[in-house]
């Protein structure tokens, strides 16, 4: 309950209630250790009905639910099953249970996101199941001040919450370790646990660039289609974040290829080899860390969907490190990890090119102030101020 008492996470708290209100069965997800547990029984304990909790990482719990029908089909209130991608057969028996009259029971299912687990849900839970992905902790769940801790740790809460640099080090890699060990291997053998651990490595050097999947494809010896089988896998797993490009008809050649983040700037620096603020600022690719930060920070302040989310790039070297469309309205954000950015010949290109109603350059220095007509700077520490949500 730690993260809970000091963060809040009321954002998701509401959200996933309403979403128990309207559908019978809603999936929790997210990578493992962000906090879904942590968040279920806040609601569970909350609950005006009985609540029944399963967590099939208990052998005990696991065997209850061997016999899914006598477990489940007389339960009321809120029924809690966590780590359920251990048993992707249970979506079918839910599907029985949520489409029973008058709803007796609403069901609430953790997992960590897993292909097996999303791919079972969606063809068997069809409009009966609501997606809320829980992220790491962001902006709005810690002190403006201390904003650089969560750049260099990341937002899992054990990671952030740890009392050094070097104990939230040690927690990463423990994480890390249990992904490889127990998580992969789970996904079945069609999914070789060291060489995606050696692609994930290598991908954090290309954080920020552009997916080149020949480039990986040659340096493990496979083809193109199992390399993106690999970084598909780490997406949906939540290890990878991968960007969409824009592209439209503008009478230039475009980049239409997404490009790729590690999803969390701590597991990112872990994968680095980087434990410390100092080693941070001096590591060639803090540039490229601080635009994935920055963009999931933006992204979450916005309110966007990711799917509302891309990047623009041409191949004559104009491009925009996020662009953000909703309705006729079109955003565009550069990332500069500089305390004073200027306005650049490629942010008036992607201005015109785009139709922007505006372009904010996010910045690490202390004040947000106009750059040209509709392009400001805006400071990263004042970006839950300066930055209004979309509509």
């Amino acid at each position: 309950m730690i993260a809970l008492v000091v963060f809040g996470r009321q954002d998701h708290l509401a959200a996933v209630r309403r979403q128990l209100r309207r559908q019978p069965v809603v999936a929790l997800l997210g990578p493992r250790q962000v906090g879904k547990t942590t968040l279920a029984r806040a609601i569970a304990d909350a609950a005006a009905s009985p609540v029944t909790r399963f967590d099939l990482e208990h052998p005990a719990d696991l065997a209850r639910l061997s016999d899914e029908a006598t477990a489940l089909q007389d339960l009321r209130g809120l029924v809690v099953i966590d780590e359920v991608q251990r048993r992707p057969e249970l979506f079918p028996f839910l599907r029985v249970l949520a489409d029973r009259s008058r709803r007796p029971a609403s069901f609430l299912v953790l997992g960590s996101a897993s292909p097996h687990l999303l791919k079972q849900s969606s063809e068997t839970l069809a409009g009966r199941v609501t997606y809320h992905e829980l992220d790491g902790l962001g902006l709005s769940d810690i002190r403006v001040s201390q904003w650089r801790r969560l750049w260099l740790r990341g937002g899992y809460p054990r990671s952030f919450l740890a009392r050094s640099d070097a104990e939230s080090g040690a927690w990463r890699a423990d994480l890390r370790r249990t992904y490889v060990e127990q998580d992969l291997p789970a996904l079945g053998p069609g999914y070789p646990a060291r060489t995606i651990e050696r692609v994930w490595e290598m991908l954090a050097h290309c954080h920020g660039q552009i997916w080149n999947g020949a480039e990986i494809a040659r340096a493990f010896g496979v083809s193109h289609t199992t390399s993106r089988r690999h970084l598909d896998l780490l997406a949906d797993t939540f290890m990878i974040r991968l960007l969409s490009p824009w592209s439209e008809n503008i009478g230039k050649r475009q980049v239409k290829s997404p490009k790729l983040y590690v999803r969390d700037t701590g597991l990112l620096h872990h994968l680095l080899g980087i434990g410390t603020q100092d080693e941070l600022v001096r590591h060639p690719r803090v540039g490229a860390s601080f635009e994935g930060f920055a963009i999931d920070a933006v992204i979450r302040r916005l309110g966007a969907d990711r799917r509302e989310c891309y990047f623009w790039a041409t191949h004559q070297g104009a491009e925009l490190d996020l662009f953000v469309v909703r309705g006729r309205q079109r955003w565009g954000f550069e990332i500069k990890h500089t305390v004073a950015p200027q306005a650049t010949k490629s942010m008036h290109i992607a201005m015109q090119d785009l139709g922007l109603n505006r372009l904010d350059v996010i910045h690490i220095g202390p004040n947000t102030y106009p750059l040209a007509r509709n392009i400001r700077a805006v400071a990263f520490d004042r970006l839950q101020m300066d930055l209004t949500p979309l509509s």
